[in-house]
């Protein structure tokens, strides 16, 4: 589900809201400047705080200016140096609370894509709604298992991780179970460019919309479609989930973003409903991807 950039026209997030993308800067530009605090407190220079710990002169720089996210053990290691281990464990609060924010995939993927779409299945359990924007992919709930394997190849090969893609690829498709149980309800939009990007070969396409036209009949899931000829009211620039009210995750190629905040829950249920108020549904919805189809399948013929 790695997110794209598409702009259709000019229209810009309300100037009143921070992107979580700022807010996990800001976190971390924070973290960094009260360690610096604590440090100057201390009458310590960088150099002399990093000879008392053993470590390279550059890293203290490299903490305080948010070029280097800190361990626990180096909050502990800085705070123990500094006399102010009163401040560690909201310093190590701090921190935890801006891993869950922002996760890098090198970390969090280490051992394999299957953990990660294991992980999914708490949130999935206890989501009653599910509304998912994407402008450039189809969303992995929806994905055939085809589908679903050109996309975890793609993340293998760029971030070099494991390769564990049968058991990823299953442990996704169970995950599409929670599709059919009647006490969850499910809202895509899709942009017509989610069907028309060309991530994997063309009969593996076809049989991705063809799976879209089938899911979009069931009676708790309802898909939307934004046409090419869509004049939108608020541009999409990135795929997001938001899990009823409580969770937004954005995925971009570095990192997910875990967002929690109540303005950003809101700001992003604002966005989805002027998304999915531009979409096309039903017949509609359906006679887009069948015009998609028709036109990709002379390629299959080729």
């Amino acid at each position: 589900m790695l997110p794209g950039t598409t702009r259709c026209d000019g229209t810009t997030l309300p100037s009143d809201n921070t992107s979580g993308a700022s807010d996990v800067h800001a976190a971390r530009n924070a973290l960094g400047k009260r360690l610096r605090e604590l440090r100057r407190q201390a009458g310590m220079s960088g150099r002399q705080l990093a000879e008392s710990l053993a470590w390279p002169p550059s890293k203290v720089s490299k903490l305080e200016n948010s070029r280097q996210t800190p361990t626990d053990d180096d909050i502990r290691g800085w705070t123990r140096a500094t006399n102010s281990e009163g401040e560690t464990e909201d310093l190590l609060v701090s921190l935890h609370t801006l891993e869950v924010q922002h996760a890098e995939w090198q970390r969090i993927l280490r051992t394999g894509l299957k953990p990660r779409q294991q992980e999914h299945l708490g949130w999935d359990g206890r989501t009653q709604l599910f509304r998912v924007f994407e402008a450039t992919v189809i969303p992995g709930l929806l994905q055939t298992a085809e589908y679903a394997r050109a996309r975890f190849a793609e993340s293998i090969g760029r971030l070099n991780l494991p390769n564990d893609i049968n058991a990823a690829v299953a442990a996704r498709i169970q995950r599409q179970e929670i599709l059919y149980r009647p006490d969850k309800r499910f809202h895509f939009v899709l942009t017509e460019a989610a069907l028309r990007v060309r991530l994997c070969p063309p009969e593996v396409m076809l049989g991705q919309l063809d799976r879209l036209i089938s899911v979009s009949q069931l009676p708790n899931v309802r898909l939307g479609i934004v046409g090419f000829e869509t004049r939108y009211t608020a541009s999409p620039w990135h795929g997001f989930w938001m899990y009823d009210d409580e969770r937004v995750l954005v995925e971009t190629f570095s990192a997910a973003l875990d967002l929690r905040r109540p303005q950003e829950i809101g700001l992003y249920s604002e966005v989805f409903e002027q998304l999915a108020g531009v979409a096309g549904y039903g017949r509609s919805a359906r006679a887009i991807i069948t015009r998609v189809i028709a036109d990709l399948a002379p390629d299959e013929d080729a």
